[in-house]
């Protein structure tokens, strides 16, 4: 059962001012890849599943910005943690249902 959702803006600085497009692409197919449940926004990815898991995919994306050939990366992160279980249908269903 999931106990968090983790909602993760990935800011990759390149090295020569390239898009970041292609950059944050290529972070979300890592949350893709990984299995858990997740909604792509505007502005932000938000992951459903345990905790640790959960930190464990913002770790691998920020790794992969690095490899990719950027000098550093921002990641802002957002954590709701409830031991007794989360979901994201849970927490917008009243806004989705409209």
């Amino acid at each position: 059962m999931a106990n968090a959702l983790v909602s993760v803006q990935i800011l990759p600085k390149t090295k020569h001012g390239e898009d970041i497009i292609p950059y944050v692409d290529r972070a979300i197919g890592i949350i893709m890849q990984s299995g858990l449940k997740y909604r792509v926004g505007p502005l932000e990815t938000t992951m459903e599943g345990d905790l640790n898991r959960c930190l464990e995919i913002v770790r691998q994306m920020n790794e992969e910005m690095i490899r990719m050939g950027c000098p550093n990366v921002i990641s802002q992160v957002k954590i709701y943690y409830n031991p007794e279980g989360a979901s994201m249908e849970k927490l917008t269903e009243k806004y989705d249902a409209r």
